[in-house]
């Protein structure tokens, strides 16, 4: 494990401490997957453009015509 010390807004502070306490966990433990859920969100998003470079509008109408055109089941209707 790590230690590393940072500075926050004392409203931060005692905000993450209520959660963390409703949520019954220690507030090491709400930091550490608050960040791990943020850099997950990041390292999606990231991924999805690297992607995106990497395909063309021809990859995407060739996947779309490989879909039946058929009408929804009827608990996926909108």
């Amino acid at each position: 494990m790590s230690t590393i010390n940072i500075q926050l807004p004392n409203s931060l502070h005692i905000k993450m401490q209520e959660v963390a306490r409703q949520n019954g966990v220690s507030l090491d433990q709400f930091i550490a997957t608050a960040i791990a859920e943020k850099l997950a969100a990041l390292m999606t998003v990231n991924y999805l453009r690297e992607r995106t470079e990497r395909s063309s509008q021809e990859d995407f109408e060739r996947a779309l015509s490989e879909i039946p055109d058929v009408a929804p089941e009827e608990f996926d209707k909108l």
